[in-house]
């Protein structure tokens, strides 16, 4: 990460098995997930998976942004192949702008139970005071 800047650390774990069980109710996916994300998703051998490792890296960013997933689930879009990146928008994105914060990264992994996230925010000296 670039700049002198603070850093904001979001940690995020969830149980595969709770994601693919919302998966079955109806509009779960398009609540919570942008097209982008549903699209990639949907198009891997084991789609919980990535629903439940970009669902942890939701909450990650909220956490590192300190307002939780406050705003809308599908105003944090977390796409790309194979390092994600992070898009933030509407509410989220002003929050974020507010505070700051000027770079996300952001770290997913799974197992065959768990998916996790780290999100690392970094944000400009004078905005961290």
């Amino acid at each position: 990460m670039a700049g002198d800047g603070a850093l904001r650390v979001g940690l995020d774990l969830i149980e595969i098995e709770r994601v693919r069980s919302a998966l079955e109710r109806p509009r779960f996916r398009e609540r919570c997930f942008t097209k982008a994300e549903r699209d990639y998703c949907d198009s891997r051998a084991n789609p919980a998976q990535s629903y439940a490792a970009r669902f942890a890296g939701k909450e990650a960013v909220g956490k590192a942004l300190g307002c939780g997933v406050h705003f809308t689930w599908v105003e944090i879009e977390i796409a790309g192949r194979p390092r994600p990146t992070v898009t933030l928008s509407g509410k989220t994105k002003a929050w974020a702008e507010k505070m700051g914060a000027r770079q996300v990264d952001l770290s997913l992994t799974h197992s065959k139970g768990i998916a996790a996230a780290v999100a690392i925010l970094s944000i400009e000296e004078e905005d961290a005071k």
